[in-house]
């Protein structure tokens, strides 16, 4: 009887597996674990507020009717449902618009797949708060580096794949076969199924509603994810190395291997991601703190403000330029900040406020044009005065950027902005307290009665 042959194991998947088997019982840095407090906050305010918008209401209906063994819940909703399926609603309510977390080296959003898909994963194993965070931490690390390692500019606008899709399904996968408590070898496998599930393609840009372009970005790969290591924790085997040999993933997809481990365990991408000031479209980001900041030092108001020049870069003056959506319109936006003195979630998603008279008005006088020379999210807005004046403001690193990071009690504003007109004040301030003090939830299903709608 012959023995089974050794597997040929690369020495880029032998470091990624054996670090993901180790994620819970690693300690990380005390900055690390503050700054993933921040996403995982800002990640469940997105899900909470998301769950009552129209990709929410869709999915949390989808869900609901399928019914499932009750393992995790959807926030800001009653269900309970099975981590598959709260996965995936988790994904689409967190990027149900423009709310959650971004991350630009990867052109990615991973807080809309990895949070959804720890969420479930830690309470379908009772895990505590300090396993969740580890594991979101780990999540960002690959779900970043996913992409960054076949190049995402290459992979969106060469081979026209979604790098939005493969970050969030390969940071949802991490994140649950670390809380699953999967070995090295079952990393490898689970590794291979997400993998397999690579998907996504670019045309998301053409979805008006935000319907699909919440799957696309967040439940989709939250779901895979999820499966990809339940289905490995059930007893499911795969192929050894799906990132080196023959037909494997990098031979697919181009890039470098060794993208996915360089700095790893050193570097943790989650420091490098950014949190939106402002729950609107990231290219409305740059303008709107330029705006903001005029206003205060110059006592700008709709009454002295003749027009409004906006200019950011050329490849995303199309995405915002006067659409039908408030969260994703520039002008619209620009128009309610200056006559309202501020921005909140729901001045910033209400459709009513789009035929408003003197924001109609207003609006007319706000125009964007596309600058070759600036770089993605900076943004140049001149405001031209009734008396004459030509105040210009050029930002170039937007509030919530790793390079102008916002501070606990920003990220917590934010939180309670988005959370407490679906939970109530004393139940978003009880979560969003609790997620502050993490590490001291002995089981993440604790958190339920304080996520529910």
């Amino acid at each position: 009887m012959s023995s089974r042959p050794e597997p040929q194991i690369s020495p880029v998947m032998r470091r990624l597996s054996a670090y993901m088997a180790a994620v819970l019982a690693s300690d990380i840095p005390t900055e690390v674990a503050e700054k993933g407090k921040h996403h995982l906050l800002d990640t469940l305010g997105a899900m909470v507020s998301g769950a009552k918008l129209p990709p929410g209401k869709l999915v949390i209906g989808y869900v609901r009717g399928q019914g499932g063994t009750a393992e995790a819940s959807v926030p800001g909703s009653d269900v309970v449902t099975s981590a598959v399926n709260a996965a995936l609603a988790g994904g689409i309510t967190a990027h149900a618009d423009e709310t959650d977390d971004s991350h630009p080296d990867s052109f990615s959003h991973p807080g809309c797949g990895v949070v959804p898909a720890a969420m479930a994963m830690a309470e379908r194993e009772g895990r505590s708060g300090a396993d969740l965070l580890r594991a979101v931490v780990f999540g960002y690390d690959l779900a970043a580096r996913s992409t960054m390692a076949i190049g995402p500019a290459r992979l969106y606008h060469e081979m026209h794949r979604s790098s939005h899709s493969f970050a969030a399904l390969f940071g949802a996968a991490g994140a649950a076969a670390v809380l699953a408590g999967l070995g090295a070898d079952q990393c490898r496998w689970a590794l291979s199924y997400t993998a397999q599930q690579a998907a996504g393609v670019a045309c998301w840009a053409r979805d008006e509603y935000h319907v699909e372009k919440a799957f696309d970005f967040g439940g989709m790969g939250a779901r895979n994810g999820v499966a990809a290591a339940t289905m490995v924790q059930a007893g499911f085997t795969g192929v050894e190395d799906v990132f080196s040999g023959p037909r494997g993933f990098f031979e697919a997809f181009g890039g470098d291997a060794k993208g996915l481990v360089r700095e790893l365990g050193s570097c943790f991408e989650v420091m490098n991601t950014h949190i939106k000031k402002w729950s609107v479209g990231s290219p409305i980001q740059a303008p709107l703190d330029a705006l903001e900041l005029l206003m205060k030092e110059h006592g700008l108001g709709p009454g002295n403000v003749a027009g409004i020049e906006v200019r950011i870069c050329r490849q995303e003056a199309h995405v915002t330029d006067n659409r039908t959506m408030p969260d994703v319109c520039m002008q619209h936006c620009l128009a309610v900040l200056l006559i309202d003195g501020g921005l909140t979630f729901i001045s910033s998603h209400d459709y009513a406020r789009m035929n408003d008279p003197a924001v109609r008005a207003l609006r007319a006088r706000i125009t964007l044009a596309s600058d070759p020379d600036l770089p993605r999210r900076e943004g140049i807005v001149t405001v031209t005065t009734t008396d004459g004046r030509a105040l210009t403001r050029h930002v170039p690193h937007v509030r919530g950027t790793a390079n102008n990071p916002m501070t606990r009690a920003e990220v917590d504003a934010k939180a309670a902005d988005l959370m407490t007109p679906v939970l109530g004040a004393k139940r978003a301030r009880d979560l969003i307290d609790a997620v502050w003090e993490i590490e001291s939830v002995a089981d993440v299903r604790g958190l339920r009665p304080l996520l529910r709608a």
